[in-house]
């Protein structure tokens, strides 16, 4: 799905950009966005020795996503390096399309610049013109920040899966389930 770029003023004063990813000239970029954004939290669904797809699987998966009127992914692209990226996913069974799904990740260093409410407001305004009626998203139980960016963009809890991660030390955390209607 595309999408017009869009300019956001940060917390610091920096300019930064929403787009659609470039797959020639983001793949290598955005594996290497994603490595570091797993390796900072414990609270996105991976490890970074799973991030293990080539370059020309990045270019098949953005050019694809870029095309697809099911799917919206972005970047954040800030001072030319990406600080984030979000993602929309549209159902397409008749009986789902009123629903769509959201993820986001952000590095480290730009958390707290507005960046996440930036790419949230971003999905819910594309989903609002698609005549999405409710958005969904999960994330890792004990994951305050994430969280507290949820409600403030409306997002309610609707319920829990127990147990459902399984971190390396064999410690287990619920996923929690949200919801916000349109």
């Amino acid at each position: 799905m595309l999408f017009n770029p869009k300019k956001i003023v940060l917390k610091d004063g920096r300019v930064a950009l929403l787009r659609n990813p470039n797959p020639d000239a983001d793949a290598a970029a955005l594996i290497d966005h994603l490595k570091q954004i797993v390796s900072e939290t414990d609270f996105l669904l991976r490890y970074p020795e799973e991030c293990d797809w080539t370059e020309e699987q990045e270019r098949n998966i953005l050019s694809e996503s870029n095309a697809d009127d099911m799917r919206l992914m972005l970047v954040c692209e800030v001072d030319g390096e990406i600080a984030g990226m979000c993602g929309m996913s549209l159902y397409p069974q008749i009986k789902f399309r009123h629903r769509a799904s959201l993820d986001i990740g952000l590095q480290k260093q730009f958390w707290g610049l507005g960046i996440g409410t930036a790419m949230l407001e971003a999905l819910i305004e594309a989903a609002s013109e698609r005549g999405v009626m409710q958005l969904e998203l999960e994330y890792i139980d004990g994951n305050a920040r994430g969280r507290a960016l949820y409600e403030k963009m409306g997002f309610a809890e609707v319920a829990r899966h127990p147990d459902a991660v399984r971190f390396k030390d064999g410690s287990m955390r619920s996923l929690v389930f949200m919801m916000k209607k349109l």
